[in-house]
């Protein structure tokens, strides 16, 4: 996998709100852990592509201005790590797991609560 691709394509896919692009990468079983999740849908843990459509179809309906600008990328083994900003400059970073498939099986998103 080219990340440097691969990361071009999630920042436009979120950038565009299209939740199709967002999911193509992720698997039907994927685990996604974010306390961004907890407002909208009582768990930290998100579990299924199904889900996972709709706890973002709902974070974006929340968010209709939501914008990612990426800050760098970390490659790891059979993983990457994404630093970016969204539309009030809160840094944030996601750290995505891929099988074997270059599908994403797990994923967390941590975003920092005040800056340092």
């Amino acid at each position: 996998m080219d990340s440097k691709v691969f990361v071009a394509g999630w920042q436009d896919a979120w950038n565009s709100h299209d939740l199709d692009a967002i999911l193509i990468h992720y698997r039907d079983d994927v685990v996604f852990r974010s306390t961004k999740a907890i407002p909208i849908t009582g768990a930290g843990e998100v579990r299924g592509r199904a889900a996972l459509r709709r706890y973002w179809a709902a974070a974006l309906d929340r968010q209709p201005d939501l914008r990612f600008e990426v800050q760098d990328v970390f490659d790891g083994h059979e993983m990457l790590a994404i630093t970016y900003r969204n539309q009030h400059g809160v840094l944030a970073i996601e750290t995505l797991h891929f099988d074997s498939d270059g599908m994403i099986h797990q994923a967390s998103a941590c975003h920092r609560r005040v800056t340092i």
